[in-house]
């Protein structure tokens, strides 16, 4: 009888390298199990370098489903069941106690690989791009919005000993379920600004005092809407009383920076029309709704002269309505909204129960979704109707 050959197992690396056709025997690991702790990631190509870079995280609160973050992107994680049976081989390196105990086992010197299966696996996580879950981001930094009476040394130190309402970025990443890169953009978005290690939102009314200081030194000093220069508004607003983190963040919130070329010096901002229309329309309806005409009328006289509002400056921020004769004007904006595509259009529709794309397509443009386009959007979660071509087409809720 011929002797039995040695068995030496070859662990996943041996599996990685077998040409198609190929064979190899399996046996049980030692440390076979259900292993519950080990689960299977299935991942496209352009993600295995953040995954052997260690550039991946998972995030979320116990209550919460996880998701897997990279630099920039989100992916929410999905487990999918096989019915065939999938063996988990680890690394050689693994593997050494099962391939020392069959070679104490043989007295031969011919080998045979074999395969040490340490679990049976029954589905594996799949990686699904979402977006970013944001809109706990709003709430959060909405407990404890920077006052004016915040400026008083006593009662900041009060504040930020308490800590209540306060979250620094390490506080921002274990509480939002997005990357890095699209918190910071959210951040952005909401004209969020970091205070003393805290990112905060500031008190509307507080940012309208800044602006209006701002305003009122542009005029005393001749100043230039298009070439303010950063120095120069920062020291006089903070000679005003205004703590200088915010005075620039009221140039980052209401104004744009010029780009630096050969000819013009570093530091210089210019006026954004559209923010600072939008800023003052936003203060004329805090009363309720307004007549159109008695609206843009207020409006003009509130905007600095070298501003010209239209009304196309309001798409998303505004809805109107006829009552009669008389068109109204009302506050609908379009960042209060949710996020998430389902609770959108809820909101959307129970707004107006008939949309005309001119006026719903303002409220949807930001919306996001990976892998579903705008016309996607709207077949998922909306019905289209109309009479005839020639007829704007009309939307409601499917």
């Amino acid at each position: 009888m011929e002797p039995e050959p040695q068995q030496t197992s070859g662990g996943a690396e041996t599996l990685r390298h077998m040409s198609p056709g190929s064979s190899i025997s399996v046996a049980y690991h030692p440390d076979f199990g259900s292993h519950d702790d080990l689960i299977i990631l299935e991942l496209d190509e352009k993600l295995i370098p953040d995954v052997l870079n260690e550039r991946m995280v998972l995030r979320g609160q116990p209550d919460e489903d996880a998701v897997l973050c990279t630099e920039s992107k989100t992916y929410a994680m999905k487990f999918v069941g096989t019915s065939n049976s999938v063996l988990l081989v680890p690394p050689a390196n693994q593997s050494e106690s099962y391939e020392n105990q069959q070679k104490n086992n043989s007295n031969t010197s011919e080998e045979k690989v074999v395969a040490s299966v340490l679990k049976v696996v029954p589905g594996s996580m799949e990686l699904i791009e979402v977006s970013p879950r944001l809109d706990k981001l709003k709430l959060l930094l909405s407990e404890n919005t920077y006052r004016f009476d915040e400026n008083d040394m006593e009662n900041l130190e009060e504040i930020q000993e308490s800590r209540s309402g306060l979250y620094n970025w390490n506080d921002l990443i274990e509480n939002i379920q997005a990357s890095d890169e699209e918190l910071r953009v959210g951040l952005q978005a909401l004209s969020a600004v970091e205070i003393n290690g805290y990112w905060r939102l500031v008190d509307e009314n507080y940012m309208d005092m800044i602006l209006e200081m701002l305003l009122k030194n542009l005029v005393l000093n001749d100043w230039s809407l298009n070439a303010l220069n950063e120095d120069e508004v920062v020291n006089m607003l903070e000679s005003d009383g205004f703590p200088k983190v915010l005075a620039r963040h009221c140039l980052h919130v209401y104004a744009k920076k010029v780009k630096e070329n050969d000819c013009m010096q570093s530091g210089v901002w210019k006026l954004d029309e559209k923010r600072v229309c939008i800023h003052y329309a936003r203060e004329i309806l805090k009363g309720g709704k307004r007549k159109l005409e008695n609206f843009m009328e207020e409006w003009r006289k509130k905007t600095p002269d070298e501003m010209h509002p239209t009304f196309d400056l309001m798409e998303g921020e505004v809805l109107t309505e006829k009552i009669g004769v008389e068109t109204w004007v009302r506050a609908f904006r379009v960042s209060s909204l949710p996020s998430t595509p389902a609770e959108r259009f809820s909101i959307l529709f129970r707004e107006r129960a008939k949309w005309e794309w001119k006026d719903l397509q303002p409220y949807i443009r930001d919306l996001d979704v990976p892998g579903l386009s705008a016309e996607g959007l709207l077949l998922k979660y909306t019905r289209k109707t109309q009479p005839s071509a020639n007829d704007d087409p009309i939307f409601s809720a499917r």
